[in-house]
């Protein structure tokens, strides 16, 4: 790729981007939108990050080098996801993953 090309791309994709990001808020600036919408634009914060985590937890290789140190993410997972439900707490939540964590693949060896 020329420098010619690279600068033709990166111009493209930044005029996409605030295309993507600044006409929506012109476009709906003083306008309320619909009850229903504004409940589904909520679940997208959650879902990507559900998609992300269970990114890191899933994939196709993770069995490769046995069932318990690909056990050690999920339990983590399972453990972190007991003390966000009984604390409420995104700090304890995830010392408590990291902990669980640590002390799992440290013991694994």
């Amino acid at each position: 790729m020329s420098w010619d090309e690279f600068w033709i791309v990166l111009v493209g994709c930044v005029l996409a981007m605030w295309a993507c990001r600044i006409i929506p808020l012109f476009l709906l600036k003083g306008k309320s939108l619909p009850e229903n919408l504004e409940r589904a634009l909520g679940f997208i914060p959650p879902a990507a990050f559900a998609a992300l985590v269970a990114n890191d937890l899933l994939n196709p290789g993770m069995f490769d080098n046995g069932i318990w140190p690909a056990g050690i993410p999920l339990v983590a997972a399972v453990a972190s996801a007991l003390v966000a439900v009984k604390t409420k707490s995104l700090l304890w939540t995830a010392i408590a993953g990291v902990a669980v964590y640590a002390l799992l693949a440290f013991f694994a060896v």
